[in-house]
């Protein structure tokens, strides 16, 4: 990680072969955040000439120095660690390098996601203190506000620790990113007892209850998006469930509101009324808004994206890591590791 925190821009690299529509996406998405901020470096990792290619088929007139070549890219279908092992020039591989030798601050990706976690964990390393990386998704709430689940499938079968972990990154990246001062903290259970749950929700239970987080109790499935907590903690196969039913819900409304459109034209001049307040309202489900995923727990910034990443998203990407970094959130959740189990 690079440690000159404030001294110099931000340097993020960029998986340019990344995604279903890379370089493209990659290019358009990561160069028009460098248009809309001049205060951060970027570099492009992926295959020179291929990168090269796209661009001059763009019409982009791109700097060669801001591309560092890898020969190959780790397919979508392939396996995480056998891809590492296999293909140690790949994009995924060479852009993780680059965060652990402190050529970079930020590592950006819409590529294979267990790989981009793989490469995280064991090239860019762990913070001191975190057993496991967590993924965190932002959900909508009626109050108005983002409630973040962690986990949402970085791991499966996570421990008591381990939730407390994410619970601590969880409260330093609400503060910090969402502005929120004292966030809430909830465990996600099968009822609001304290006595409720099985051996692992028990256990964390009593962590978080002795710890100095703002811990409220249990939740359940139905108050996320009631926004009764800032945070909500969970094993990640269990939040990634969740995850992907939430992003399924957007494209769940059309196709009924088109069902009911199509039946007669009544309908369809009723569904026209309300189509511009759909899509405003449901804007920050658009997982674009946000980009992609930050990897909390890893001792550089990751940000993993959907494969299907437009270059709207790819540019969110890039800002949330340039965020991150003048953040100086990897330090932060370094020493509130150590503080809040404490009580400090």
């Amino acid at each position: 990680m690079v440690n000159s925190f404030n001294k110099k821009k931000c340097v993020v690299a960029v998986d340019a072969m990344g995604g279903d529509f890379a370089p493209q996406n990659e290019l358009l998405g990561s160069l028009d955040a460098l248009k809309e901020s001049a205060d951060f470096e970027l570099l492009l990792v992926g295959n020179k000439s291929k990168v090269l290619q796209t661009a001059q088929q763009l019409n982009i007139v791109l700097s060669e120095n801001m591309i560092v070549h890898a020969d190959d890219v780790v397919e979508m279908n392939e396996s995480p660690i056998n891809a590492i092992k296999s293909k140690p020039n790949s994009s995924l591989v060479v852009g993780a390098k680059l965060v652990r030798d402190g050529k970079a601050d930020a590592f950006v990706s819409a590529g294979n996601t267990g790989a981009m976690l793989a490469v995280s964990t064991l090239i860019i390393g762990r913070i001191p203190g975190v057993g496991r990386p967590t993924i965190g998704a932002s959900f909508p709430t009626e109050t108005g506000k983002v409630c973040l689940v962690f986990d949402a499938g970085a791991s499966v079968d996570s421990k008591a620790t381990h939730l407390f972990e994410y619970a601590v990154m969880g409260t330093i990246f609400s503060k910090e990113i969402y502005g929120v001062k004292n966030p809430s903290v909830g465990l996600l259970n099968v009822g609001e007892e304290e006595s409720k749950g099985n051996e692992v929700s028990l256990t964390a239970y009593s962590l978080l209850k002795k710890s100095n987080l703002n811990f409220v109790g249990n939740v359940e499935g139905r108050d996320i998006l009631k926004g009764k907590t800032d945070i909500v903690v969970c094993d990640g196969f269990v939040g990634n469930i969740l995850l992907k039913f939430g992003e399924s819900f957007i494209g769940f409304l059309k196709t009924k509101i088109r069902k009911y459109a199509n039946a007669n034209l009544v309908n369809k001049l009723k569904a026209l009324v309300v189509k511009n307040v759909f899509k405003s309202a449901l804007a920050d489900i658009d997982y674009q808004t946000y980009g992609g995923v930050p990897l909390l727990g890893v001792n550089g910034i990751s940000i993993i994206g959907h494969g299907s990443s437009s270059p709207l998203a790819i540019k969110n990407m890039v800002f949330r890591a340039k965020e991150m970094y003048e953040k100086n959130l990897i330090q932060k959740m370094e020493d509130a590791l150590k503080n809040y189990a404490s009580g400090k």
